[in-house]
């Protein structure tokens, strides 16, 4: 076989550092395929290190099937405001553990409807310009609904330059990610004997995981029984909201009627574990109510939030489906303390996550209301879409569909 190449010079052995750089290439983008092809999303918060990862992740195509959003909160102040509080310690286990959290609910938000979502934290403090008193070290967190993977690495100091402590904190950083998407991730890190690496997991069951939604650690739980695996592409959600204490038919109809139209989004129902007047929904409270859902294949979402402003913020984009009587008091000042100016401001803000209102008809007192008999103001009336009450007339007697008494 001619080895020899246009200039008649035989080509040079690779040298065992190059077969090395090689190797390692080859096994990084491979875990970065592998994670790529898996059905997760995340969201990355990153401060100290790991730079090089984000460029492997970008770098190969499918990475718009993972990354939501990559953010690095490099500053003092930065890191400040994303945590809402100043840290002990910058470059610790507990903060890259927040920045997951942080990054998981973050991801909630973000995600498709049925894809599992990662959170991310990485915070380091790595060799610089000048030398450090302290360990060369980084922390990294990966949280996912079930799971909470961190480990902390000490670099031997002196061993590396800055740019291959990044590479080797970048290499962790991707194993975690692969960790959580569940897809190999072999022998991609290069840590030496003399470097120190410890982890740890933890794994929640349901109702530890409810029991965090409670608490406010966690935003949102989705339990996706649909099998329309088209709507599930669907980024925009059609929500109907109550309390399904119990799930009934004019419920099921209702949303199904609010989301036939083309292009309206994926239907769910939401439960929110926390009402503005009532002690929480318990554990078992929620976990019997959403076996209504599975038993009928739909999917609901339990959050924490009871007021409609705030589930505007947990679900960007969405249609909100309620009757006209909720729709008079989302524009009633009353709800608002009385002032006609904050119940403007607050729905302004609703409307700038892109939330909608999709307003059914309702029996009132004897009285059929419709969407056109209130007077919403001009600079609300694009947020209310009337569904047609030849589609579906709600009987109040039969269809309960408010929220709880802090509805708004």
């Amino acid at each position: 076989m001619d080895l020899s190449d246009t200039s008649g010079r035989e080509p040079e052995e690779p040298t065992e550092d190059e077969e090395t750089t090689t190797t390692t290439t080859t096994m990084i983008r491979a875990a970065v395929e592998a994670v790529h092809s898996s059905p997760s999303q995340a969201v990355l918060y990153l401060t100290g290190g790991a730079s090089q990862a984000l460029g492997w992740l970008m770098s190969v195509p499918g990475a718009s099937n993972t990354v939501l959003e990559a953010v690095v909160p490099y500053s003092r102040m930065s890191i400040i405001q994303l945590l809402g509080k100043i840290p002990a310690k910058f470059c610790s286990e507990q903060v890259a553990e927040e920045l997951a959290l942080l990054a998981y609910n973050r991801a909630l938000k973000l995600s498709r409807t049925d894809s599992p979502v990662i959170g991310v934290g990485f915070t380091g403090s790595l060799g610089g310009k000048h030398p450090k008193r302290g360990d060369h070290r980084f922390h990294v967190s990966a949280r996912t609904s079930d799971r909470s993977w961190v480990s902390t690495v000490t670099l031997s100091k002196g061993l590396r330059t800055r740019e291959q402590e990044d590479k080797v904190s970048s290499q962790f950083l991707l194993k975690a990610i692969a960790n959580a998407c569940r897809v190999p991730s072999t022998s991609i890190s290069e840590l030496t004997e003399s470097d120190l690496s410890i982890e740890s997991e933890k794994t929640f069951d349901e109702d530890e995981e409810l029991e965090q939604l409670i608490n406010g650690e966690v935003c949102f739980k989705m339990y996706p029984f649909s099998n329309d695996s088209h709507a599930s592409d669907a980024e925009r959600k059609i929500i109907l909201s109550g309390s399904f204490n119990p799930l009934h038919d004019g419920h099921l109809k209702l949303l199904e009627v609010a989301s036939s139209s083309p292009g309206k989004g994926y239907p769910c129902f939401e439960i929110s574990a926390v009402n503005a007047d009532k002690p929480p929904l318990s554990v078992q409270e929620i976990k019997d109510r959403v076996k209504q859902f599975e038993r009928v294949g739909k999917t609901v979402i339990i959050s924490n939030q009871p007021f409609f402003y705030k589930k505007a913020e947990l679900f960007p984009g969405s249609a909100f489906v309620i009757g006209a009587d909720t729709a008079v008091r989302l524009i009633n000042p009353k709800y608002y303390d009385g002032d006609y100016k904050k119940m403007l401001q607050i729905l302004i803000e609703c409307k700038s996550t892109g939330c909608t209102f999709l307003v059914g008809g309702r029996n009132v007192d004897g009285v059929f209301k419709v969407l056109e008999d209130f007077d919403i103001p001009d600079v609300l009336k694009d947020m209310f879409e009337s569904i047609p009450p030849e589609r579906f007339r709600m009987d109040v007697s039969s269809t309960e569909i408010r929220q709880s008494r802090g509805l708004l």
